[in-house]
């Protein structure tokens, strides 16, 4: 994978999205099964301890896919919306009784100040690194004021291009920080991932931020 020579115009963006999706659908039962026993909490924590005011909050999981991450925000007791763009895994959200705006990322039209908090586990990095700024924007605007975004990504030198059927960029924190700042986000935290290992057996950067 390398980075783009030229920005992708408005068909190669839809096929982005389309062979993305569709490739999470094609395997979506076997993703539920092999994701269901993943152990996210240290994420789910960094998201709530930075979410300031009364409980419960709002959040919104964006990517939610079969809906593992909405059920244990509902146990928690807060107030869990999803966002998926695969029609495979938004049914599968909604049939554990959760709202679920279908929408894929790059074709967002969020309600404004909604959410006190928005939770992108394992999602945000299949987003072209030119639509970043928009994306993000749209995620800002969806926030209440000082609401707070979560994301993890899996990290790596700012390649991007097609893997295994799907459209992925790996950031490093700098960079990522730098799309993160312009869009208007203030960080709170970063960690990596998994917790304990050496650096080089860390494949996912974590990050907390809010809304400025």
């Amino acid at each position: 994978m390398a980075i783009p020579e030229k920005p992708l115009g408005a068909k190669a963006l839809d096929d982005v999205a389309a062979r993305t999706l569709g490739d999470y659908a094609v395997r979506a039962e076997r993703f539920r099964e092999q994701t269901a026993d993943h152990d996210v909490s240290q994420n789910v924590a960094a998201l709530l301890d930075a979410i300031g005011g009364a409980k419960p909050f709002t959040i919104l999981d964006a990517g939610c896919g079969p809906g593992r991450d909405l059920k244990t925000f509902a146990a928690l007791g807060h107030i869990a919306v999803g966002l998926e763009g695969c029609a495979e895994f938004a049914a599968m959200a909604r049939a554990g009784g959760f709202e679920v705006l279908e929408q894929n990322f790059l074709a967002l039209a969020l309600p404004p100040q909604r959410f006190d908090g928005i939770f992108a586990n394992a999602t945000l990095f299949h987003i072209p690194s030119q639509e970043l700024p928009r994306v993000l924007s749209q995620f800002r605007d969806a926030l209440k004021p000082r609401g707070v975004l979560f994301s993890s990504n899996p990290r790596g030198n700012n390649d991007e291009g097609w893997f295994d059927g799907r459209y992925c960029a790996y950031h490093d924190w700098e960079t990522w920080r730098g799309h993160m700042t312009r869009a208007g986000f203030e960080d709170v935290r970063h960690y990596y991932r998994p917790d304990g290992l050496p650096r080089e057996q860390q494949p996912w950067l974590a990050s907390v931020w809010r809304k400025k």
